[in-house]
């Protein structure tokens, strides 16, 4: 029966907490309010604005390896010429500003529907300002646009799902884990489809539009472990009982350099293998299918990846808030825990950098105690997303439970 009320977080308080927090994050990045630690707006208004002139002549920047981004990313960087009236970082500021409001309108657009509420909203209302001045500082705020509104739109669209996901794969890679949760049968050939043809000819439009769109992967390639990556705990512990290496600035962000490094790289690496060889597995298993299991799938890739990643650099930490905001969207979800996880990790991120990140440089007790407790709460959430996905959608095993709705192959009509 309708009862004419707004569903349960539709009134003005999301919009009221939004605007204030992201007034607050106008402040930090615009320098009005001063954050203690590095420069977070240097990426912007050097880094960036130096890609945006390169990019301006007409070529890629070949000769810089902090340059580590697909093609699509020229996009993200050319931008701020959508504001011509005002100067670069500004326009750029602006700019993100606009799609982290597009990501609250979806978010509360998607909990007007049965069986969807408002709890996704306020999982993006309040993550991303957990984070700091650092995600209105980098694009992956817009990736992560992308990647809620393919979602969103996945639930009766696939081929828009798809679409979007390769969109997104091409602005920074991780959209293409998306994919993985796509229910099988006709909307996993539709998404797919979709996918691999948008790739496609994005690419090549790409590579005929600048040379050098395919350059990253080179500087991708040799890239090391940075400093605040779960493997780098390793070096962080080392130097205390006399490890010889160094910290320096390499390939756009601080890497360690010395012995056994690339012993630990190559770990990391393996690790990650190991995650693909997981959600390959779980792929063939997977026989229970809801609503909510493409948005589930995605945010166990996109954290599993991420903890085996040599690189978790703090702005990271939005893509999985804004998947775990698609996640908490859906009644009855299994992933309201690690999507806390992921927010208290957000908040110890702001900590992490820039607050302390000279203590984090430093490997000093301060530092390392905040890299322990970020990373042991991503390390943590992964295993229990990926622990929680698999039960809810492989069946056949004691204690398995069935995601509510769902029937094999299928998905629920209306996600519980």
């Amino acid at each position: 029966m309708t009862t004419g009320r707004a569903p349960t977080g539709s009134g003005p308080w999301p919009y009221a907490v939004w605007a204030l927090t992201r007034l607050w994050l106008l402040a930090c990045v615009f320098k009005v309010i001063t954050v203690p630690g590095p420069d977070v707006t240097v990426d912007v208004s050097v880094i960036y604005r130096g890609w945006y002139e390169v990019l301006l002549t007409g070529t890629y920047p070949l000769d810089d390896v902090t340059w580590q981004y697909p093609p699509g990313a020229a996009l993200a960087i050319l931008s701020p010429v959508l504001l011509p009236f005002w100067e670069y970082a500004t326009a750029f500021f602006v700019l993100v500003l606009v799609c982290d409001a597009l990501v609250l309108g979806l978010l509360l657009y998607a909990g007007r529907r049965p069986g969807i509420r408002a709890a996704g909203a306020w999982v993006w209302v309040v993550g991303v300002p957990l984070l700091g001045p650092t995600v209105y500082a980098r694009y992956d705020l817009m990736v992560t646009a992308v990647a809620v509104a393919a979602l969103l739109a996945g639930v009766r669209r696939p081929r828009a799902l798809g679409a979007l996901a390769a969109f997104g794969a091409l602005l920074k890679g991780w959209p293409v884990l998306l994919l993985v949760g796509v229910r099988k049968g006709r909307p996993t050939r539709a998404a797919w489809t979709s996918a691999a043809l948008c790739a496609a000819g994005l690419a090549a439009a790409f590579a005929l539009w600048m040379p050098g769109a395919f350059a990253f992967l080179a500087f991708q390639r040799d890239r090391g472990t940075e400093i605040e990556s779960l493997g780098a705990l390793v070096f962080h512990l080392a130097r205390q009982f006399g490890w010889e290496g160094r910290v320096e600035l390499r390939y756009g962000s601080m890497e360690f350099v010395g012995p056994q490094m690339e012993l630990v790289s190559t770990l990391a690496l393996g690790l990650a293998v190991l995650a693909l060889g997981w959600l390959l597995l779980w792929r063939l298993r997977a026989r229970l299918f809801a609503v909510r299991t493409p948005a589930e799938a995605a945010f166990t890739a996109v954290l599993l990846f991420t903890v085996t990643s040599r690189v978790i650099s703090p702005q990271y930490v939005v893509w999985l808030v804004g998947l775990a905001a698609v996640c908490l969207v859906f009644r009855g979800t299994a992933m309201t825990l690690p999507a806390v996880l992921v927010l208290v990790a957000a908040g110890v991120t702001l900590l992490e950098f820039p607050v302390g990140f000279g203590h984090v440089v430093a490997s000093d007790a301060w530092g390392v105690t905040l890299l322990v407790v970020r990373n042991g709460l991503l390390v943590a959430a992964s295993l229990i997303a990926a622990r929680r996905l698999w039960r809810s959608t492989v069946p056949g095993r004691p204690g398995a439970e069935a995601a509510p709705g769902a029937v094999e192959g299928q998905p629920s009509r209306v996600a519980r």
